[in-house]
Parts: structure tokens; C-alpha cells; sequence
């Protein structure tokens, strides 16, 4: 009775391990680079994510489905901060879309329940892409400095090497 909300959900679980996937490559590489305010930023995303998951998966199963758990696609080699967040707007902008008219398909169908799910998903990305909008906001500002800045911080709250 509710294959098409299945899935969708079933997509949307896809687009959801793609991006904890994303963005926990991202995070370990800004931690790395020693932007660690963005690698926060990223990992507190990435577990968001992963909550995604589990209200779509919920929801499927509900309804009597099976949860496919699939990434939708292969995690993106990039370690160029602003890049990355260009990549982290793009996909949030592209989850927002999607899930939209996800919403309004399942109310199509009469199923209020998945149309809830997804409109709390887009509420979430939207949330999302405003971040990362305001991280490159603040590198087109800054410049470098901005990232110079992070990366200092890093080192300000290192302990000393006790020779130990």
C-alpha cells in the first residue's frame, strides 16, 4: 500500500549514508589540516545524519518495508576546505529539493506520516546549508585569515609536550 513511500524513504536512506560518509571524510581531513572548528562542524553534521537515517528507517519499517542500507554514492576525494563546503551546500541544497517534493508525494498517496518525516528532514537541511553558507560567507570576507585564524585556535589550546 505505501510502496512509493518506502522508496523514497529508501532513497532518502541512501542520500543520508552518502553524506555521514561525506561528511566524516571532511571532518578527518579538517581536523588534519587543523581547522578544527570545521571539523566540529562537520562531524556534528555527519551524526545529524546518521539520525536521518534512523527516522527514515523507522518509518520504513513501519510501514512494513525493508531498509536498504546503501550509500548513494562514493565519497568525494576532497581535502580543499573551501571546496568542501561548497560540496557540503551543494548537497544540502540538493537534500532539500528532494525531500520536498518527496513530502508532497507521500501526501499524494495519503501518508501524512512519511509527508512529517520528510518536511523534519528539510527543516534540518535547510539548518545545515545556512551553516556552511555562513562558512564560505566568512572565507569570501576573510580570505585566508579566516582559515588562519581556526587553525591558530588549534594550536592555542594544545597542552604543552611534557617530554613524557
Amino acid at each position: 500500500m505505501y510502496e512509493k513511500s518506502i522508496e523514497l524513504l529508501n532513497k532518502a536512506v541512501a542520500d543520508e549514508i552518502y553524506a555521514v560518509h561525506q561528511y566524516m571524510y571532511f571532518h578527518f581531513h579538517c581536523e588534519d589540516q587543523g581547522y578544527g572548528l570545521l571539523a566540529g562542524l562537520f562531524l556534528r553534521t555527519a551524526i545529524e545524519e546518521m539520525g536521518h537515517v534512523e527516522r527514515c528507517a523507522e518509518r520504513i519499517i513501519f510501514l512494513g518495508g525493508d531498509v536498504e542500507m546503501v550509500a548513494s554514492a562514493e565519497v568525494k576525494k576532497e581535502q580543499d576546505v573551501k571546496k568542501m563546503l561548497g560540496q557540503a551546500r551543494q548537497m544540502e541544497e540538493n537534500s532539500v529539493k528532494d525531500y520536498n517534493v518527496w513530502a508532497n508525494e507521500c501526501s499524494a498517496d495519503n501518508d501524512a506520516g512519511s509527508r512529517k518525516v520528510f518536511e523534519g528532514l528539510v527543516a534540518d537541511e535547510e539548518r545545515h546549508y545556512s551553516q556552511y553558507d555562513d562558512e564560505v560567507l566568512k572565507i569570501e570576507k576573510f580570505g585566508e585569515r579566516y582559515l588562519a585564524l581556526q587553525s591558530m585556535e588549534g594550536s592555542w589550546g594544545a597542552a604543552p609536550d611534557s617530554g613524557e
